[in-house]
């Protein structure tokens, strides 16, 4: 009943919460952390994290749902991460802003999209897996970038879409994963009853906070075993069958 969150800002917790995930871990039986970056900051923080314990998995990248970088910062994140790339489980955080563009329509996409292809250049060139954030109508110009750079090793985190491009992430045998919130929002749970067990993965993108059981709560690792019970009620499998696929897509797709 081991299980990975392949989606986590360790970085993001204060030192304390850190310290209680980590000493949480085995008892919960919680094998690794991928840890997602938002910039260069947040890629130097995870890698230090993870020198300390080897338990935590670092990806590195820039999260889309903030102001542009400058050229010099972009250049700097990926000529780190090229440094670094020997460390690195993944590029990731990268995608597209979604949620940034409900709030401010006027936003200029192209430029966001020109940065997501650098960092799948690089990924491509790397071989190395991409943790991407691209839901809704940006998800099917993600699709069409990966194609492009022709990365197969494509998993999208907390994914929301439409059928077609469901289908379409399907056909190109990219992952997703799945957050607690499948145990009370009826869109994930749909999601959960097309898309293919031997294609997901758990993740809690904590410490983005759950509502329903987990309302008040600060978000845990452990969460996920809610998540892996719900998605074996939704898919009608035994709950073993669930675990143990759902741990090993996700150490096949990291080589963990």
């Amino acid at each position: 009943m081991k299980i990975i969150d392949s989606h986590i800002h360790l970085d993001r917790y204060d030192e304390r919460k850190q310290k209680q995930i980590l000493t949480d871990m085995e008892k919960a039986q919680v094998e690794s952390l991928l840890t997602v970056s938002m910039n260069l900051t947040s890629s130097i923080k995870n890698y230090q994290l993870s020198i300390k314990d080897s338990r935590i998995k670092p990806a590195f990248g820039f999260h889309p749902e903030q102001s542009l970088p400058s050229e010099e910062e972009v250049t700097d994140l990926l000529s780190w991460m090229r440094e670094h790339r020997h460390n690195m489980f993944a590029v990731g955080e990268v995608g597209l802003p979604y949620y940034l563009r409900q709030e401010n329509p006027n936003i200029d996409t192209s430029e966001y999209i020109e940065i997501l292809d650098r960092f799948l250049a690089f990924a491509k060139e790397f071989e190395k897996p991409v943790i991407l954030h691209a839901v809704y109508d940006d998800a099917p110009v993600v699709c069409d970038l990966l194609e492009k750079n022709q990365i197969t090793k494509a998993h999208f985190h907390w994914f929301k879409g439409d059928i077609q491009t469901v289908e379409r992430m399907v056909k190109n045998g990219y992952h997703i994963s799945i957050t607690p919130d499948v145990c009370y929002e009826k869109e994930i749970q749909e999601l959960v009853s097309v898309y293919p067990l031997k294609l997901m993965m758990l993740e809690t993108d904590g410490p983005w906070p759950f509502e329903g059981v987990f309302k008040g709560e600060w978000t845990h690792p452990g969460m996920m075993h809610d998540s892996a019970r719900q998605i074996a009620s939704i898919k009608n499998l035994p709950i073993e069958i669930v675990y143990e696929t759902l741990y090993q897509n996700t150490k096949d797709f990291y080589h963990i």
